[in-house]
């Protein structure tokens, strides 16, 4: 049994208070989600450049990607199965970042697809509820400040007449695009590769405890609980429990799944996290201008001098210009995930370099919460 309550989203219930982070490209699909699932938390499957296998991927990714949102949720249903390891229903759904080009296709494909969740960053996901309306999937924006949180619940308030069914809180810790500037992680101390040593816990701590003030109106206001979740950082049993301390009702964690036998990512991709000394891990700044947390390696110390060659677009990200940016974002992420280490963008949280083995998906959670 797990020694903590389950994650009630509405009606739905995941037994272990455990979301597993959306990893795109390619690192997060239906095997780790699915196992996630299976085990008591809740699967989540990055719809970023998700159909980057598919045969059409290159001239018309869009069509690819979205014929992918599908076949990746039925094949996580089919690992997962009827039941949890706690006799619950197994939940799964998808990370749609709000840059993505088109994003309310991605979002109506996957509520037609019968997501359980949508869980949305990279932006402020404004137009959300609008886009789930009459389904059954839940809904729950990515924040990084209570200014963001208050923004969001006060336009879905006004606008749609609805809350949050879940907010997900993600710190300056956390792993691939972050939403902070770079002067914010610097003032937090989480921009150096040694943020072990300089990260002051006790600022975002007070954060988090701002943002859940913020959450708990609306809940009054929708006579309904929405559960919030923390990530960002949370690597081990002590790290869950201290974000549970600070009144948070679970936590979702991203890298210290990256090397499980089931995550989807190759054996060279989870190597390089297991490879990964704390000095190897940096702030890189996004094709698209945001800082993002990446492992240093070839790639990026080429780029940081010369442009890559662009030829091709793959539509990915609203506001990307393939004429001024260093390197094609999708191109660098599709070699990370076909095991291209030291040609590839390898994101990651702070703490992968604390990575040391391939573990299961069932050893994590029963260290976690079991």
């Amino acid at each position: 049994m797990s020694r903590y309550q389950p994650l009630v989203i509405g009606d739905l219930v995941i037994d272990r208070p455990v979301i597993q982070g959306g990893m795109g490209v390619g690192i997060s699909l239906s095997g780790l989600a699915g196992a996630v699932a299976k085990a008591g938390g809740l699967g989540i499957i990055s719809t970023a450049q998700i159909g980057f296998r598919e045969p059409e991927f290159k001239e018309t990714p869009e069509q690819a990607n979205l014929k992918a949102i599908g076949k990746e949720l039925k094949k996580a249903r089919e690992i997962a199965g009827k039941q949890t390891s706690e006799g619950g229903r197994p939940a799964v759904g998808f990370n749609i970042m709000v840059a993505t080009k088109n994003y309310e296709h991605y979002v109506r494909a996957a509520v037609e697809a019968g997501a359980d969740i949508i869980i949305s960053g990279a932006g402020l996901p404004i137009q959300l509820p609008d886009y789930v309306k009459g389904s059954a999937t839940k809904i729950a924006p990515i924040v990084s400040s209570a200014k963001s949180a208050s923004v969001i619940c006060r336009m879905w308030d006004r606008k749609y007449h609805c809350a949050p069914d879940l907010v997900v809180i993600e710190g300056p810790l956390a792993g691939g695009h972050l939403g902070f500037s770079r002067d914010d992680l610097t003032s937090y101390g989480a921009d150096t590769p040694h943020v072990s040593e300089t990260y002051q816990l006790s600022r975002y701590d007070e954060e988090i405890g701002k943002i859940i003030s913020v959450v708990r109106e609306y809940e009054k206001k929708y006579q309904k609980k929405i559960p919030i979740v923390s990530a960002g950082g949370v690597f081990d049993r002590k790290d869950m429990e201290h974000h549970m301390g600070l009144g948070v009702d679970g936590v979702q964690v991203g890298t210290r799944f990256v090397t499980t036998k089931e995550c989807d990512a190759p054996e060279n991709y989870k190597q390089a996290y297991i490879n990964a000394g704390q000095e190897d891990i940096v702030i890189v700044k996004s094709p698209v201008g945001m800082p993002g947390r990446a492992i240093k390696n070839s790639f990026l110390e080429r780029v940081a001098v010369e442009k890559e060659k662009i030829t091709h677009c793959f539509q990915c990200l609203e506001h990307c210009d393939p004429k001024t940016i260093p390197y094609c974002i999708t191109r660098a992420l599709i070699r990370a995930a076909e095991g291209d280490v030291e040609n590839a963008l390898l994101f990651c949280g702070a703490n992968a370099y604390r990575c040391n083995k391939i573990e299961t998906v069932d050893e994590i959670m029963e260290e976690f919460v079991g």
